[in-house]
């Protein structure tokens, strides 16, 4: 046993009879050949990221290249901060909110200004019943408006004679406003030393690195990491540029990162980031007591949904989770309704409150990095950290992330994680609930208040599900009909997975309610209405009955004829398409919604 502790510390079995018991699993269900090598196993079972991060199946300690580096967070004594966000337009409703959400629970504050959010000359009303030296505040404003809207603040603290709490930031983003298309190059650094001149309260913040333009554009954990890095470094260099001491300037910014369902991500990403900041401040000559990166965590808006929207509530508790676990500092939960519009007062109760029961029941901020430790979670945040170096290192060689920016080279590397999402979503190898997979036939969408919608440019923000979404916000002209063949217990699995994919492509289905012979199947098919049939069952069923009903089916009036898996012999010559697990979605449902209204 002491042979098998070392080769594996946490014993048992060790990783050799482990591979070879795993291997033998593989080989039944023909995910792996005889002649593999069980240590292969491992390979196979982990995944990879869309930017080619491998995600390890197994973590042991042999596989860590050296000792792993952790940078813990700040202790959080009463867990983290819970951010509330306030993007509401009307005035009156938006003040109710700010005092409604910080007297249940809120402890910050995070303000929109602008289209889609608080005026300017708004700002001192919407703060008259805040206690500004008590809960932090983090403003956010277009181009054109953030010095307005600095100055408006700090007229605000002026007037009342309040120092801010600890963790305001005035939030102005130049470069972030250079990545939407919103300034010039040229007005970056100057914007940059005017507003580090205004932040002169203690402890008041100015800037954020806002990596949620990269990602609401599509781009991967590496890319998010990478620009946060560059452009915390430009920030940092332009700071001190102006005459801004380097020990002040790491002071003056902050990081905000998305936070996914995808849990295991987001804790090596925002545990990547302290590392790499971390790095990045060492080498800077900064002193170590200043090093810990401020992290504010949001939930991701990409991965929202419009239909089934109750499902982003599973989502947000998931991501908020995986941020608290991998330790920002504050995390804001998005309502569960933020893709339809403005958040109503239920919306808003429950994404306050998930924080609240993640820190207050489950407990989830009494340890410091709680996935320390973790093999797995350790290589993963080592490969990230890696591989976002070298990202951020390509940056540098472009001239740093303002010239890269206007060459297009982060925009282009983003485009392409992007068209990889979108190609993984429309195979459905990459799931949305409620949306892609398992949607609400006839659902009702939510109405809210709208939003503006988001701007153009090179990062042009989108959702993960709009394509799904677009198709289902004008159902198709007519149904197509489901002719099972065989027993139910024989067609089910097909008939299901072919009611479920045309749903989720705006297409009602009509299929017999009791099992039913060719001439039961013409029958009702003359009744549906449509000139459209998907022919459904098992392949042994398929090669005996299908090219009878196939041909009746043609003689009755279908003019498009689908089949559920894969045609085989002359049924291939029969039927007009076909649909597969991990075929391409959204272009079988467009085709299918064309022949349904014969537009082709």
């Amino acid at each position: 046993m002491d042979a098998l502790k070392e080769e594996w510390p946490l014993g048992g079995v060790g990783r050799a009879r482990w591979e070879k018991a795993a291997a033998a699993v593989l080989r039944r269900s023909r995910r792996m050949t005889d002649d593999q090598d069980p240590a292969e196993v491992a390979d196979l079972l982990s995944t990879r990221t869309l930017e080619g991060v491998r995600v390890p199946a197994l973590g042991t300690a042999a596989d860590l290249p050296v000792p792993p580096v952790r940078v813990l967070p700040p202790v959080r004594v009463d867990g983290w901060d819970i951010r509330i966000p306030v993007t509401d337009p009307d005035r009156a409703r938006a003040e109710r909110s700010v005092l409604t959400n910080l007297e249940r629970g809120g402890s910050s504050l995070w303000v929109t200004v602008g289209p889609g959010g608080t005026d300017p000359r708004d700002l001192a009303g919407l703060l008259a019943g805040v206690f500004l030296d008590f809960a932090p505040v983090v403003l956010q404003a277009p181009a054109g408006l953030t010095t307005q809207t600095a100055r408006a603040f700090l007229d605000v603290l002026d007037e009342r004679e309040l120092i801010p709490a600890a963790g305001s930031n005035l939030g102005a983003d130049p470069i972030g406003h250079l990545a939407r298309g919103w300034i010039p190059e040229a007005e970056v650094a100057p914007q940059i030393a005017e507003i580090a001149g205004l932040a002169r309260h203690p402890g008041l913040r100015a800037f954020v690195v806002d990596t949620t333009v990269l990602h609401n554009a599509g781009s991967g954990q590496v890319q998010e990491l990478a620009y946060s890095l560059a452009a915390g470094v430009t920030y940092l260099r332009l700071l001190t540029a102006s005459g801004v001491p380097v020990q002040r300037a790491v002071r003056l910014i902050e990081f905000r990162y998305a936070a996914t369902d995808d849990q295991f991500l987001t804790i090596a990403s925002l545990r990547a980031a302290r590392r790499l900041w971390n790095r990045v401040t060492a080498l800077s000559g900064v002193p170590t007591a200043d090093r810990t990166q401020l992290q504010h965590a949001v939930t991701s808006w990409a991965m929202t949904t419009r239909y089934d929207p109750f499902v982003n509530m599973l989502r947000t508790t998931v991501a908020a989770f995986a941020a608290g676990t991998g330790g920002a500092d504050a995390v804001t939960v998005l309502p569960y309704d933020t893709a339809i519009g403005v958040s109503d007062d239920m919306a808003n109760r429950v994404a306050r409150n998930t924080s609240s029961l993640l820190i207050s029941e489950s407990h989830v901020a009494k340890v410091a990095d709680p996935a320390g430790g973790s093999y797995a979670v350790e290589e993963l945040t080592d490969s990230l950290a890696r591989a976002a170096w070298a990202e951020f290192q390509l940056i540098e060689s472009e001239g740093g992330i303002l010239a890269s920016l206007a060459g297009g080279g982060l925009a282009g590397r983003v485009a392409a994680t992007a068209a990889a999402r979108t190609a993984a979503i429309s195979h459905r190898r990459m799931a949305l609930t409620g949306v892609s997979e398992f949607p609400l036939a006839g659902e009702v969408l939510l109405t809210r208040p709208p939003l503006p919608a988001g701007t153009g440019g090179p990062f042009a923000p989108h959702r993960y599900a709009e394509t799904f979404e677009g198709l289902r916000d004008i159902p198709a002209a007519a149904p197509v009909f489901l002719a099972p063949i065989g027993s139910a217990a024989a067609h089910t699995a097909r008939a299901t997975f072919a009611a479920n994919l045309l749903a989720a492509g705006g297409i009602e289905v009509v299929r017999p309610q009791v099992p039913a012979g060719a001439d039961e199947l013409v029958a009702a098919f003359r009744k549906a209405g449509t000139t459209v049939a998907a022919v459904v069952g098992t392949d042994a069923d398929y090669a005996e009955h299908a090219p009878e009903l196939i041909t009746a089916l043609r003689a009755a009036g279908a003019t498009w004829i689908l089949l559920a898996g894969k045609p085989r012999g002359a049924l291939a010559d029969l039927v007009d398409d076909h649909v597969v697990v991990g075929a391409d979605a959204i272009t079988f449902l467009t085709t299918t919604r064309a022949h349904l209204t014969g537009t082709v």
